[in-house]
């Protein structure tokens, strides 16, 4: 998969960001306003030695679109701390996000908690604590709750300026219309309390009062940040899953949103081919996905019908119509567009670009071509001489069939090379009658072509060979075939398989043609000695500074290193 196709078909909208490494463990977790912006910047420009590490472990992404910032603010959080990823570890502390807490007390208070295990009633959670302390002050300003730890023996100073009933001297106050409109302005209906206080911050502007008209601005900016509206967290601290699907004529995408303990903490999105109805396709899936274990309530979308539904899940089946459930719902669809527009961009198109050039293949070679073999040489000055096979089959790369060749009749000569590779691999294939290609793809132009056609003419075999000619850049620039130089147009399907048919040989030869490299430079002559192995050798070359002080070595100080007397007679016969 190429990220940057990936990165270039992502929305320019709030959500979360979770980077895989190659086993498709979660490395990290991040928030975007844009979450197109924000991920493709991983992928430009220099960074910091730790986001230098972490883009050279990422192999692919997933992402869960939000409908503020605010809510993949708190949709991070969880996130860390479902995955714990090593990228996120050194950010993280034990704090939770704050709530404001209205307690259940005959005389009862208002303050910032971040604990959820407490009896009062909880509204939050906020990622901005100071906002979230600030609307807490104000509340307590604007409404006369107790402030006191414990009650005192008298009346304090926020009985005497209003602001405070004075439970302490008066035991029978009613605070029922006060936790009312408490409650009403923590879940959101705020346009009383911001109206007066506008009002408040206009009069004092007019009467230049300019330090309290700034106090009264404050406290509104704090009101509408901590008060935005967020669906991410719920207070009921719930476990249920949301459910929504979108498909095409030929697809079907799956969006399962998890919130556990009334967070959502993670996501499961799927993409499947279907026949006839997609939503019987969808229901199957989801019964074997519940077979085991359910949460306490799934949400779906109004895209299902109540009967399906029911049918699968009974009571715990719910199709919300409004509130915060309904902008779940809407948020697991929003998902499932999301998945199936970028899955058929992904796949689905670059599926309909492969066949087509294999189509186009096919013309020009006038045969319907389901393998071909690639071949690339690879040699530096002499040393070293290999040469690599790749198979791609039905339109994908067969890894398991890649065969390497250390080449033994040649250093240096190209031609030489194919005509080695060719009568080991095609002879190799007539005598244990395996499978024939239906192409011969050679890296060169008609010099190697002809070599290979000479090898498969002595063999008698009939196999169509083509070359991928490249130019003064080592670019490719043409197909060779029966003595035709086709020019390839860089904007064609057909030139866009063949470079990642080319690419991929000559990776896999210059990989090959490394390790030899390498094996060859911690070589010794004591290898090529019979009876001499690894621990010999290693026991050998400890001992002794050199093989020369090994040659004038006698028989005794080798034999004390463990080395039997008939080894010994040819370690002497090679070294001399």
């Amino acid at each position: 998969m190429n990220l940057k196709e990936k990165i270039a078909l992502l929305p320019g909208e709030p959500g979360c960001y979770l980077m895989q490494n190659e086993h498709q463990d979660i490395i990290y977790v991040g928030k975007a306003k844009n979450l197109k912006n924000r991920v493709k910047s991983y992928f430009t420009g220099a960074h910091n030695e730790k986001t230098t590490r972490l883009v050279s472990e990422i192999r692919d992404f997933s992402y869960i679109l939000t409908n503020s910032e605010r809510e993949s603010l708190i949709l991070e959080s969880n996130l860390i701390k479902q995955y714990l990823p090593k990228y996120n570890i050194r950010l993280m502390d034990d704090k939770s996000y704050p709530y404001i807490e209205l307690t259940k007390e005959k005389y009862p208070k208002l303050e910032v908690v971040r604990k959820k295990n407490t009896k009062g009633k909880l509204f939050g959670p906020y990622p901005n604590v100071y906002a979230a302390r600030e609307t807490a002050r104000l509340l307590n300003r604007l409404y006369p709750l107790r402030k006191c730890e414990t009650l005192p023996q008298k009346a304090c100073l926020y009985y005497h300026i209003g602001q405070c009933l004075g439970p302490c001297i008066h035991k029978d106050v009613d605070y029922s219309d006060i936790l009312s409109e408490v409650t009403q302005f923590l879940k959101g209906e705020t346009k009383g309390v911001l109206a007066k206080l506008n009002h408040e911050m206009d009069t004092a502007s007019q009467n230049m009062e300019y330090e309290k008209a700034i106090e009264y601005r404050d406290m509104i900016l704090h009101i509408e940040s901590t008060l935005e509206k967020q669906i991410i967290n719920l207070n009921d601290f719930k476990d249920r899953d949301i459910i929504s699907y979108a498909y095409n004529k030929d697809d079907v995408s799956l969006a399962i949103l998890v919130m556990r303990q009334g967070k959502m903490i993670d996501h499961h999105q799927i993409v499947f081919t279907y026949l006839d109805d997609p939503v019987d396709h969808v229901m199957s899936y989801l019964q074997q996905y519940y077979e085991t274990l359910m949460p306490d309530e799934l949400l779906f979308s109004d895209r299902f019908t109540e009967a399906d539904i029911e049918t699968y899940f009974g009571s715990k089946a719910q199709m919300p119509k409004k509130g915060d459930k309904k902008k779940l719902t809407d948020m697991a669809s929003k998902n499932a567009d999301y998945d199936l527009e970028h899955h058929f961009m992904l796949y689905r198109h670059k599926d309909e670009q492969k066949q087509k050039a294999l189509d186009e293949l096919d013309t020009l070679i006038g045969k319907k071509i389901h393998v071909i073999e690639v071949f690339d040489n690879a040699q530096l000055f002499g040393t070293a001489p290999i040469s690599a096979l790749i198979v791609f089959r039905n339109g994908e790369f067969d890894k398991k069939s890649y065969r390497k060749y250390h080449l033994k009749t040649t250093t240096n000569d190209d031609y030489q090379a194919m005509k080695e590779v060719t009568y080991r691999r095609y002879q190799k294939i007539l005598l244990e009658q395996l499978e024939q290609p239906d192409l011969i793809l050679v890296d060169g132009g008609k010099g190697q072509i002809h070599a290979a056609q000479e090898v498969l003419d002595s063999l008698g075999m009939k196999i169509k060979i083509a070359g991928l000619k490249k130019n003064t850049k080592h670019q490719l620039e043409a197909l060779v075939y029966e003595d035709e130089v086709i020019p390839l147009l860089k904007n064609s399907d057909l030139y866009k398989l063949l470079l990642k048919i080319s690419e991929e040989v000559h990776r896999f030869a210059i990989d090959f043609h490394r390790s030899t490299r390498t094996k060859l430079s911690n070589q010794s002559i004591l290898d090529d000695i019979p009876g001499i192995g690894e621990q010999r050798k290693k026991a050998l070359l400890s001992h002794f500074k050199s093989i020369d002080d090994i040659k004038e070595a006698d028989d005794e100080t080798l034999k004390s290193l463990g080395i039997p007397s008939e080894v010994i007679q040819k370690i002497k016969e090679a070294l001399s």
